[in-house]
C-alpha cells in the first residue's frame, strides 16, 4: 500500500501542475474575448477563428482542470445524502462511484473518441465556418483530459482504500485551502512582483 500511496501522491502532484498551468488559460481566454469584442465594436471586424479559439481554450480549461477538481473534492455531490454519511460511509460511496461510474465512463469516452480523433487528424479536419480553425487540436484534448481524470480517479480510489484501512487521514476532510480564484490571484500578484524586481 505504501507504493500505491506514493503513486497517488505522484498523480496528485502531476495533475495539480497541469491544472495550475491551465489556470493561465482563463486569463488568455479573457484577453482574446475582450480583444475580439473591442475590435468588433471599434472597427467592425470579427473572426470565426477568434471565436473558436475561445471555445478551444474553454475546452482545455475544463478538461485539464477536471482532475484537479476531483482531487480537491470540489466536484458535484448530492449534499442531502453525502452530508448525512460518516467519513467511512462517504469513502465507501466514493469507491463505488469511482469503480462503477467514473472509470467505466472514462473508458467509454476514450474508446468512442479515439477513432474520431484519428480520423480528424488523418483528414486535417477544419471548422465548417469561414476562417475557422483546425479541429484536431481541440479534439486531442479529449483523450488527454480523460486519461488525466482516470489517473486522478485511481489516485482517489487508493486514498479511500488507505483511509478505510486506517493508513491515512480522511481524504474528504475539508481543510482551509485557497480556492482556484485565490490561487490564480496569488500567481498573478507573484508574477507582477517578479516583474517589478
Amino acid at each position: 500500500m505504501t507504493l500505491l500511496l506514493k503513486l497517488s501522491q505522484l498523480i496528485d502532484w502531476f495533475n495539480e501542475r497541469i491544472a495550475k498551468g491551465a489556470f493561465w488559460l482563463v486569463l488568455v481566454m479573457t484577453i482574446v474575448s475582450a480583444g475580439n469584442a473591442v475590435v468588433r465594436f471599434t472597427i467592425n471586424y470579427s473572426s470565426n477563428g477568434l471565436l473558436e479559439i475561445q471555445w478551444y481554450l474553454f475546452a482545455a480549461i475544463f478538461l485539464l482542470c477536471s482532475p484537479y477538481t476531483l482531487r480537491k473534492n470540489e466536484h458535484v455531490r448530492i449534499d442531502v445524502l453525502s452530508g448525512k454519511l460518516s467519513p467511512r460511509g462517504l469513502a465507501v460511496i466514493d469507491i463505488i462511484g469511482t469503480l462503477f461510474f467514473l472509470l467505466p465512463m472514462v473508458v467509454l469516452v476514450l474508446w468512442l473518441s479515439l477513432p474520431l480523433i484519428a480520423e480528424s487528424i488523418r483528414i486535417s479536419e477544419m471548422s465548417a465556418n469561414a476562417g475557422g480553425l483546425l479541429r484536431w487540436p481541440v479534439k486531442i484534448l479529449l483523450p488527454i483530459g480523460f486519461t488525466l481524470l482516470a489517473a486522478q480517479g485511481i489516485s482517489e480510489l487508493i486514498k479511500r482504500i488507505a483511509f478505510l484501512q486506517g493508513r491515512i487521514d480522511d481524504p474528504n476532510a475539508k481543510g482551509h485551502t485557497p480556492t482556484a480564484e485565490e490561487e490564480l490571484a496569488a500567481a498573478i500578484a507573484a508574477a507582477k512582483a517578479q516583474e517589478a524586481k
